[in-house]
């Protein structure tokens, strides 16, 4: 049987074995932690638990209520994290928002949403996967409600320098509200939520090796303290009011498995996806084929441009020797014409449409990159390029 080579964990990761592990425990404890008996007060203890586990990940041993809500997805997470914003009774009249040009589709079609309301989005220039600083000076200000930047780009592997923006959009107005979309950075690059400086964090499981179906977001004391962050989905008053519908304990169980794990094996992960990277982009270098680098780049993403052959035709050349990569985001996948990150990064169209990403996980070896080299060397001889 021919091995599999999965080198598209910027879409989804497989479980790891302690995910699997706990959420086969969890399935026996099937009760509600809104329940008051027994069987509720066991759920509930588990679901605290869990919550301190991906707290802990995160960096943030000692979470105060309402600190880290788990919602259905990253997607779901972000929503609540803008929206909610956005509505917060508390919500000052300043009408700004501050975003990259190359954005996940959850966070910029909520704020076209905004932009429907009212708001002024700005959208910073990353081309060369690199932010525009002078868009960034000139636009912090009073009437600046709210930064909202991605830590690494899920096409490009981009890491930003968040971190700066955030500082500088507080010291220009105090009560800005700063909110990172962490999906592709949680446990891939080297942050706590304090390093951050940000209000609000997005997480999702199954890019950590986790279950699908769950997602977090991080919530700082300010917002809390302040009221700042108001309920997206209501009814029940589940996840202290913020997110109401009955938790879904087997994937929050999962998520905080998967994030443990991958909390205790950062050390030696990250040195190992940094190697696999710097391995592809050496054996690559003199070819035809072009690495869309940008300065500061997270280890386990790799976007590369094709000699005038279309991504799709390389695709199925590489899945019939049984490697998977990807031609851009999973969730951009039903997008027509060639990805916006990408053109934002500087490429044409042609090259976007001729552009590959490989993502690694601290699962993949040496050699899986040398198998990948080699059917990528052997589909430049043989496959139809386009004619320009």
């Amino acid at each position: 049987m021919m091995k599999q080579i999965y080198l598209d964990n910027s879409a989804t990761t497989p479980l790891c074995e302690a995910s699997k592990k706990a959420m086969c425990a969890a399935m026996a404890q099937y009760g509600n932690p809104s329940s008051l008996h027994t069987l509720g007060a066991e759920a509930a203890r588990l679901l605290k638990q869990s919550r301190t586990e991906v707290g802990e990940a995160l960096g943030e041993r000692f979470l105060k209520d309402g600190q880290l809500l788990f919602t259905s997805c990253g997607t779901e997470a972000t929503a609540l994290a803008i929206q909610g914003t956005a509505r917060a009774k508390s919500r000052r009249v300043a009408s700004t928002v501050l975003t990259t040009d190359s954005e996940h589709p959850s966070v910029e079609n909520n704020l076209k949403l905004l932009e429907k309301e009212g708001f002024r989005v700005v959208r910073v220039p990353t081309r060369g996967g690199q932010l525009d600083m002078k868009t960034v000076e000139a636009n912090l200000g009073s009437d600046l409600f709210m930064v909202s930047m991605m830590l690494v780009n899920n096409e490009t592997g981009a890491r930003y320098p968040v971190e700066q923006i955030f500082a500088m959009a507080r010291a220009a107005s105090p009560e800005v509200v700063c909110h990172c979309d962490a999906v592709q950075g949680f446990l891939k690059v080297p942050f706590t939520a304090r390093s951050l400086g940000a209000d609000l964090i997005t997480l999702s499981a199954h890019k950590i090796h986790g279950p699908k179906g769950v997602g977090a977001l991080f919530v700082s004391e300010r917002m809390l303290r302040e009221r700042r962050l108001s309920p997206f989905l209501v009814g029940g008053g589940q996840e202290f009011g913020f997110r109401s519908g009955t938790e879904n304990m087997l994937g929050i169980v999962g998520f905080a498995a998967a994030a443990k794990a991958g909390a205790q094996s950062l050390r030696t992960s990250l040195p190992h996806l940094a190697a696999l990277s710097q391995k592809l982009r050496a054996a690559l270098e003199g070819s035809e084929i072009v690495l869309n680098t940008p300065p500061v780049t997270a280890p386990h993403i790799v976007s590369l441009t094709l000699p005038h052959i279309k991504s799709e035709t390389m695709l199925h050349h590489l899945a019939a020797r049984g490697i998977y990569v990807s031609a851009g985001s999973a969730c951009s996948a039903h997008a027509k014409g060639p990805s916006s990150v990408l053109l934002a990064f500087g490429l044409d169209s042609a090259a976007a449409a001729s552009s590959l990403r490989i993502s690694f996980s601290a699962e993949n070896t040496e050699q899986d990159v040398d198998a990948l080299c080699e059917a990528l060397t052997d589909g430049l001889g043989t496959l139809v390029r386009i004619k320009h």
